[in-house]
């Protein structure tokens, strides 16, 4: 059985630089005097010239098998040396040391009948034995009681691993045939620090070469207990190699919808750069699952990422007798390209056949409860604030959870051309453009485009930017033009079903605007004058945009599919106000201002961190019904109330939007708090309030989160969309931490007085192996209601058994 030695890998390219200089042919390399440039011409045509002499270059010296010799007692008879007494002897990179020994400097060989220990060479050997014999020209030896290391570097001041995959053994004999080629007979291998490894492989002979140990009939130890016989196994010793085999079998019981799970892997290294996963896993409960898992990684930001998840159900009859099957596919692409410093090629795609599969089968909440999938490419060229993409994206989501109703949209392709702005010649003006062309397609529920609707939109923009005295005033005109092939039949009515009709549809629209934003207010407070101790400087920003848009006057005929198409009519003021507090870090000294001619100057000091950020914004609607474009009784979205909030708010015409507020405060580096608010005057309660805090204590964290959301639903059925959830989380450790780590995290709906889910995980990790146990549990509604029970087991580059993967630890 192979093994492969993590479950993470660094993917690397092969970089090989080549240079070579010729010079006069195949020559030694020469350099040449210059001939001073003011030299003069010569009087006649065929003069006597003053070539530059060629002079050889001295090669650098070889100090490779350069000897340095120490011990208390020295003779030496020609090139043969006998050496008593603290004896190191360098030579050709590697290091001898020995209470006695005879070495030949012609040959390289070096012979102790006691002790000796040879370190270094181009894999950081260490070996120490009773006795032995090594050849450090040929790079050979032949020791006896040995104890070594491959990617170990030790000195006086401590042991240290060279690389990522050290590689430690122990042998009755080692005979080293080669440089990376030894042969241990009667010995043990292992990545853990000697002389008690937890983990090792015992066996009468291993082979070490091309980066690899091959042991034959060996047993697995683990605390120094027999666990598993094996046959043939291999265990890596280069850093630069990753090896293909089979990855340590799973054996687990997740709770009664999957029942006992008995899944295998298999490692597959495609090349330097590239490997592929592939493995099942068997449900005693529901079948056979698929995972397919393939990286890559190439030069610079290049990469390429693929995952298939998959199970073939065989389903289960519910308490009503009726059948359910729960099967499904789940497949997600990544990447990027890039062609040249401007251009590049992105994609992130996922498949996803039944949002039952995901809710039922996920083991990350999050993920579980997700009903959108998302998919994007594109490639894109950008140079000089010109930016030329072409892409297609699609979107696909779960809006009624009951029903299954599900709206899909297609943009494909689109071809999109954005110029940030610059100045109009040498005017005080700047100007931007942005256009589109694109296809697009929406399927839902009563309601399908027929084909692929084209969309035309051009979007140039002027404005004036006036700066004096910190004072800013931006007035600004724009214009745009958006034409359909085809278009929606209007109706009065508030949520009918949508109806396509072939009329053409083009959308004029007029943008005038102005921005003002008066000089920031600041106040710096002394030390002596707070109470927090130590200097603190207070800032209020406060800005005033007006907005004026007309000439969409046909609303209700357009047909929707993203932020272009909801563009309505609209006379709107935004103001608000942001404070900022900033206090001077402990660990600084406090900035001395010196006035050097016209220039302050601090130097020496650390400068102040922002504590507090509160901003406060509202939206005044001069037209409270947009031009008619409201459809009364369900929510409506707009391009002007997209930017405000994520939450919809318009329901009725209306003038005043929700005032909203977003407090953050970074009380120390350990410590986050943020309260984001939404509140309705109109209906005098808060739509939306977020609280979320993150402590760190030393080896202690906790988390806390509260969502309440009171706000108009998305269907008539359900005019309010009404929930509170809390979510916790608390630890001690740190994925690394040797010793004992636990964490608990738990999910709970406040309106429902009920635990969606929660994890309890603990884990106790030694030198290079650990231990992991998890219990979840999951509570969404009919679909799945379960308990599992969780564990992984790894060892130090060799892998992990069991179900619990890294990604899905609390700590």
């Amino acid at each position: 059985m192979q093994h492969k030695r993590s479950r993470t890998f660094l993917l690397r390219s092969a970089c090989v630089f080549l240079s070579t200089t010729l010079t006069g042919g195949i020559y030694p390399q020469l350099h040449a005097q210059q001939v001073p440039t003011s030299a003069p011409l010569p009087d006649t045509p065929t003069p006597q010239l003053n070539y530059p002499i060629a002079q050889p270059v001295t090669e650098p010296e070889d100090v490779s098998h350069k000897l340095t010799v120490e011990a208390d007692q020295m003779t030496r008879n020609g090139d043969e040396y006998t050496l008593t007494g603290n004896v190191e002897v360098h030579y050709n990179g590697y290091t001898v040391t020995a209470e006695k020994l005879s070495f030949n400097q012609e040959t390289g060989e070096a012979v102790s009948d006691g002790h000796i220990r040879v370190s270094g060479g181009p894999d950081d050997e260490y070996i120490a034995a009773s006795h032995g014999q090594a050849n450090l020209k040929q790079q050979t030896g032949k020791f006896y009681d040995v104890t070594g290391s491959i990617g170990v570097h030790t000195t006086a001041k401590g042991t240290t691993y060279t690389n990522s995959n050290p590689f430690l053994f122990t042998g009755r004999q080692v005979i080293q045939r080669g440089p990376h080629n030894y042969e241990i007979l009667n010995g043990t291998v292992t990545s853990c620090q000697l002389p008690n490894p937890d983990w090792r492989l015992a066996s009468k002979r291993f082979v070490v070469e091309d980066g690899q140990a091959r042991g034959y009939n060996s047993v697995f130890r683990l605390l120094n207990m027999p666990v598993l016989f094996l046959p043939y196994v291999t265990h890596p010793t280069s850093p630069e190699e990753r090896q293909s085999g089979f990855l340590i079998p799973s054996f687990s019981k997740a709770g009664s919808r999957k029942g006992y799970i008995i899944g295998e892997q298999v490692y597959v290294r495609l090349s330097r750069s590239s490997d592929i996963t592939v493995g099942s896993e068997y449900f005693s409960v529901r079948g056979f699952s698929q995972l397919v898992t393939f990286h890559y990684k190439g030069n610079g930001l290049n990469f390429l990422t693929a995952h298939y998840t998959g199970l073939l159900d065989r389903g289960y009859h519910d308490t009503n007798g009726v059948y359910v099957n729960q099967g499904g596919q789940d497949f997600l692409l990544s990447g990027r390209k890039d062609l040249d410093e401007h251009t590049r090629i992105a994609a992130n795609v996922e498949y996803l056949s039944s949002y039952v599969y995901r809710e039922a089968f996920n083991d990350t909440f999050n993920q579980a409860v997700s009903t959108d999938v998302v998919s994007h490419a594109f490639v894109a060229y950008q140079k000089s604030g010109l930016s030329a993409s072409l892409f297609g994206d699609r979107y696909q989501g779960l809006k009624n959870v009951v029903t299954g109703q599900q709206v899909r949209i297609i943009r494909a392709p689109s071809l999109d051309l954005d110029l940030i702005e610059r100045r109009l010649g040498s005017s005080p003006l700047v100007w931007s453009f942005d256009a589109s062309a694109t296809g697009l397609k929406r399927a839902q529920q009563n309601f399908t485009t027929d084909g692929v609707i084209e969309r035309l939109d051009l979007h140039p923009q002027i404005s004036a930017p006036v700066h004096f005295a910190g004072w800013m005033v931006r007035p600004s005109l724009g214009f745009r033009d958006t034409f359909y092939s085809r278009s929606r039949l209007p109706s009065v009515l508030p949520g009918p079903t949508p109806v396509q009709v072939n009329a053409t549809l083009n959308r004029t629209a007029i943008e005038t605007g102005f921005e003002f934003k008066p000089p920031v207010l600041e106040r710096t407070f002394a030390a002596k004058d707070i109470i927090f101790g130590r200097e603190m400087k207070h800032t209020i920003e406060s800005f005033l945009n007006y907005r004026y848009v007309t000439g969409v006057d046909d609303y209700t005929r357009t047909l929707r599919f993203d932020p272009v198409d909801v563009l309505t009519n609209t006379n709107e003021l935004e103001y608000g106000v942001t404070q900022r507090l900033f206090f001077h870090k402990k660990d600084t000294p406090v900035c001395d201002e010196e006035l050097a001619g016209n220039t302050r100057l601090t130097s020496g000091c650390g400068g102040m961190g922002e504590s507090v950020r509160w901003r406060l914004a509202q939206k005044h609607f001069f037209d409270p019904s947009f031009n008619g474009s409201i459809s009364q009784g369900r929510r409506n979205i707009f391009e002007s109330t997209l930017d405000l909030s994520g939450i919809a708010f318009v329901t009725q015409p209306r003038e005043l939007s929700p005032l909203i507020s977003e407090l953050r405060v970074r009380i120390s580096d350990k410590t986050d708090v943020e309260w984001d608010v939404n509140y309705d005057f109109g209906q005098h309660r808060f739509t939306a309030s977020n609280v979320f805090i993150d402590e760190h204590i030393g080896q202690y964290f906790g988390g806390l989160s509260f969502a309440r959301l009171n706000a108009p639903g998305r269907f008539l059925t359900s005019p309010i969309s009404d929930f509170t959830q809390l979510r916790v989380l608390l630890g001690y450790g740190a994925p690394n931490k040797k010793g004992f780590s636990a964490a608990v995290n738990s999910g709970i709906d406040l309106n429902a007085g009920q635990t969606q889910y929660g994890a309890f995980q603990v884990s106790y990790f030694w030198d290079c192996c650990g231990f992991s146990a998890e219990y979840r549990k999951f509570e969404l509604g009919t679909v799945r209601n379960d308990n599992i029970y969780r564990f992984n087991f790894s060892l130090a580059n060799i892998g992990s058994a069991g179900n619990l993967r890294r990604a899905e630890r609390l700590f």
